[in-house]
């Protein structure tokens, strides 16, 4: 595990696809999400100005995707819009009530970086920090990961913050994908980068 040691002046905390969608019983289910609602929480807490919250936008129908997506929505279609209940799109409680107004952005792929406005807001800002929370590890969590190492953003992933539907997925991205990034990726816990941040703002338990 790397320190995190200047992370606070010019980061973020990106959680990604907290959402009832992921947590409740639906067909994309991920029951490991519930286990580090904790985690996301204790770095909202600690950085609440700096926490941004990606949620996954379905379609309203197959037909309205694009491309290779319209078959991804055929195999989901209980998923798409016209079969959803919106509320489901909703960030998970407490974390709902954690997302200040206009941080919330909503993004149709598995990247982040798909959203001209967060892409926006990191310029604007001179973010050169990303910690990434939230679901699924090997998939939207891994994908905007790939993003900002390719836009040259250090990462930073609290492994406890993180999940997956598929456990063994989650581990391989953790303990063998991960690791080869070690000059870009710095993989920590969630009480380290709690401390950094509630130390250089003088924040106290």
């Amino acid at each position: 595990m790397s320190n995190v040691l200047g992370l606070y002046g010019s980061s973020v905390h990106v959680c990604i696809d907290m959402q009832r969608l992921f947590a409740e019983m639906t067909a994309w289910h991920t029951p490991a999400l519930e286990g580090i609602i904790p985690s996301v929480a204790a770095l909202a807490r600690a950085a609440p100005n700096q926490t941004l919250w990606a949620r996954f936008i379905v379609p309203p129908h197959a037909d309205a995707a694009t491309g290779r997506w319209r078959h991804y929505y055929r195999r989901w279609a209980e998923i798409t819009g016209d079969s959803l209940d919106p509320i489901l799109l909703d960030l998970v409680e407490p974390l709902a009530g954690l997302a200040h107004p206009g941080a919330i952005f909503d993004k149709t792929g598995y990247s982040i970086f798909d959203t001209p406005a967060f892409v926006a807001r990191l310029q604007a800002e001179a973010v050169d920090t990303i910690v990434f929370s939230g679901v699924e590890t090997d998939v939207c969590v891994l994908a905007s990961v790939f993003d900002a190492i390719d836009r040259g953003y250090r990462v930073v992933i609290p492994v406890d913050a993180v999940a997956s539907s598929s456990p063994d997925s989650h581990r391989a991205v953790v303990d063998t994908l991960l690791p080869r990034l070690a000059e870009q990726v710095d993989l920590v816990r969630t009480s380290d980068v709690v401390a950094v941040w509630r130390g250089a703002s003088g924040k106290h338990d």
